[in-house]
Protein backbone atom coordinates (compact mmCIF):
# COMPACT_ATOMS: atom_id res chain seq x y z
CA UNK A 1 0.00 0.00 0.00
CA UNK A 2 2.84 2.43 0.87
CA UNK A 3 4.50 2.32 -2.65
CA UNK A 4 1.53 2.78 -4.41
CA UNK A 5 0.55 5.64 -2.63
CA UNK A 6 3.89 7.16 -2.97
CA UNK A 7 3.54 6.57 -6.69
CA UNK A 8 0.10 8.57 -6.92
CA UNK A 9 1.87 11.56 -4.95
CA UNK A 10 4.74 11.60 -6.98
CA UNK A 11 2.39 11.61 -9.93
CA UNK A 12 1.56 14.90 -8.59
CA UNK A 13 4.73 16.32 -7.75
CA UNK A 14 7.69 13.73 -9.14
CA UNK A 15 10.48 16.03 -7.76
CA UNK A 16 8.93 15.91 -4.15
CA UNK A 17 10.74 14.10 -1.88
CA UNK A 18 7.49 12.62 0.18
CA UNK A 19 9.16 9.01 1.56
CA UNK A 20 11.31 11.36 3.75
CA UNK A 21 8.98 14.22 4.75
CA UNK A 22 6.95 13.79 8.22
CA UNK A 23 4.45 16.32 7.20
CA UNK A 24 3.49 16.93 3.72
CA UNK A 25 1.27 20.18 4.38
CA UNK A 26 4.23 21.69 6.48
CA UNK A 27 7.35 21.20 4.46
CA UNK A 28 5.00 22.44 1.54
CA UNK A 29 4.18 19.13 -0.39
CA UNK A 30 0.98 19.34 -0.48
CA UNK A 31 -1.79 22.08 -0.75
CA UNK A 32 -5.29 21.68 -1.10
CA UNK A 33 -5.57 21.51 -3.99
CA UNK A 34 -3.22 18.81 -4.29
CA UNK A 35 -5.42 16.90 -1.49
CA UNK A 36 -8.05 16.95 -3.94
CA UNK A 37 -6.31 15.13 -6.44
CA UNK A 38 -4.61 13.03 -4.41
CA UNK A 39 -8.30 12.06 -2.77
CA UNK A 40 -9.41 11.45 -6.23
CA UNK A 41 -6.38 8.99 -6.39
CA UNK A 42 -7.26 7.00 -3.73
CA UNK A 43 -10.65 6.82 -4.44
CA UNK A 44 -10.06 5.53 -7.62
CA UNK A 45 -7.06 3.32 -6.85
CA UNK A 46 -9.13 1.79 -3.48
CA UNK A 47 -12.51 1.75 -4.78
CA UNK A 48 -13.60 4.09 -1.54
CA UNK A 49 -15.37 6.96 -0.70
CA UNK A 50 -13.22 9.72 1.65
CA UNK A 51 -15.77 11.07 3.91
CA UNK A 52 -15.31 15.01 3.76
CA UNK A 53 -15.18 15.09 7.73
CA UNK A 54 -11.79 12.74 7.35
CA UNK A 55 -9.84 15.57 5.04
CA UNK A 56 -7.92 16.76 7.62
CA UNK A 57 -4.29 18.05 7.60
CA UNK A 58 -3.62 14.83 10.23
CA UNK A 59 -4.83 11.90 8.21
CA UNK A 60 -2.39 13.96 5.29
CA UNK A 61 0.14 15.07 7.01
CA UNK A 62 2.97 11.44 6.02
CA UNK A 63 2.82 8.73 4.39
CA UNK A 64 1.80 6.56 7.71
CA UNK A 65 -1.28 9.04 8.23
CA UNK A 66 -2.49 8.27 4.44
CA UNK A 67 -1.97 4.81 5.19
CA UNK A 68 -4.10 4.21 8.02
CA UNK A 69 -6.65 6.26 6.82
CA UNK A 70 -7.02 4.00 3.59
CA UNK A 71 -6.41 0.90 6.37
CA UNK A 72 -9.73 2.35 7.86
CA UNK A 73 -11.93 2.66 4.72
CA UNK A 74 -10.94 -1.18 3.43
CA UNK A 75 -11.54 -2.67 6.90
CA UNK A 76 -14.92 -1.25 6.89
Amino acid sequence: MKNRILELLLSIHPDYDYANSNNYIEDGLLDSYDMMVLITELEDSYNIMIDPVEIIPENFANLEALCTLITNYKDN
